[in-house]
């Protein structure tokens, strides 16, 4: 009977039930769901739910041309586009065995930092919206514009901008340009102080970052978890130095790393990044070519032929890691794509773990401080 009593105990669906976290609700990041089994407020288990954006655009890239893809990838890191134009430019060059040219090099740098600016004041936006804190969201959101203002001058575009290219960039730098990217930098740089007051040393967003899911290093590596939420547990490892790509290798900049791993560590550690993408965009400015070639002469898009061989090309996004796994047969179309997201393992594989025994309320902002992107699971 006693048996009996505890079967029907640990199985009353009163006492544990499901919960769909997403796709529609409002702290989930992106059209996605982990549907959790609650007990009480506390987390027993966690099942991703992949599947809801129905994409396939590693599938679809082998019916496009090589050059048609280009407007295709941006869409797969919605809140940072621009790497996939880079990593798939720079998987299509190492096959061709070009080198593109080192005004295109310094200026695909400033592209990718300004990025990857956009990319963390979004996250700052989310660690203030979920911990209630909307004036912060609305601020960095509010800010954020200004980059995207940028980009639709010099791209056209405000979100996804189809400017890196195989063989360089589409277009050159526009006449006063620079000095109002210059003015942007200006702007933000002294914004920080405001942000650091408003949200970093809020002791209520302390509170709640202090100690929530901490990493551990050998969890990190075991789980691959990469970029500031890695460097956060104390690894000092960033692909821009690991494997210099673009100007980066002509750049100097140190990388912090932070050493607890929890949410807090992992909010200072893009904090402090983002002032070193300051700094790499101001570098970069200085150092470019005034004049020179922005992109290589390449064939007909019609008729551009790949040379057939594989590659696996990597570059450091804003959530760590981003790589395409490229395989050509020498045709006008890739013949396969894979593509490794900054997010994928640690939203997918790595959530089944960290957030069992976590609270509801603090399932939303786990992926804040983790930077959580939902594209990098539906590609």
């Amino acid at each position: 009977m006693n048996e009996l009593l505890t079967f029907l105990g640990e199985e009353d669906r009163y006492k544990k039930y499901e919960l769909f976290f997403g796709p529609n609700h409002p702290g989930m990041n992106g059209n996605f769901s982990y549907i959790i089994t609650v007990e009480g407020h506390t987390i027993k288990r966690v099942d991703p739910d992949p599947g809801q954006l129905h994409r396939g655009f590693e599938k679809l890239v082998e019916h496009r041309l090589w050059m048609q893809n280009i407007s295709l990838i941006p869409r797969i890191c919605v809140p940072e586009p621009d790497i996939n134009e880079l990593v798939y430019s720079r998987c299509v060059e190492k096959l061709m065995g070009i080198e593109i040219p080192e005004r295109a090099k310094y200026i695909r740098t400033i592209v990718l930092e300004m990025a990857r600016i956009n990319a963390f004041l979004m996250g700052f936006s989310g660690i203030s919206g979920t911990t209630g804190l909307y004036t912060g969201s609305h601020w960095t959101l509010a800010d954020r514009d200004y980059f995207i203002d940028l980009f639709e001058w010099l791209t056209g575009a405000r979100v996804y901008h189809m400017y890196i290219i195989p063989g360089g960039v589409r277009r050159d730098l526009p006449d006063g340009w620079i000095e109002k990217l210059e003015e942007t930098l200006n702007y933000i740089e002294k914004r920080l102080s405001e942000y650091d007051r408003l949200i970093y040393n809020n002791p209520i967003v302390v509170q709640r970052l202090k100690g929530l899911a901490p990493i551990t290093q050998e969890d990190a590596i075991k789980y691959g978890i990469t970029g500031p939420n890695l460097r956060a547990t104390g690894i000092k490892y960033d692909t821009r130095k690991a494997v210099p790509y673009a100007a980066y290798e002509y750049l100097d900049f140190d990388i912090p790393v932070q050493s607890d791993g929890d949410g807090l560590a992992r909010a200072i550690q893009r904090r402090e990044e983002f002032e070193i993408s300051i700094n790499l965009i101001r570098q970069a400015i200085k150092k470019m070519p005034k004049k020179g070639k922005i992109r290589l002469d390449m064939p007909n898009p019609l008729k551009f032929r790949v040379p057939k061989g594989e590659v696996y090309v990597k570059v450091e996004s804003a959530r760590g890691e981003h790589g395409y796994y490229m395989v050509s047969d020498g045709g006008t179309k890739p013949y396969r794509m894979a593509v490794r997201g900054g997010s994928y393992t640690a939203g997918l594989v790595y959530a089944r773990k960290a957030l069992v025994g976590m609270r509801i309320e603090d399932v939303a902002l786990w992926m804040a401080t983790m930077d959580i992107c939902a594209p990098d699971f539906d590609r």
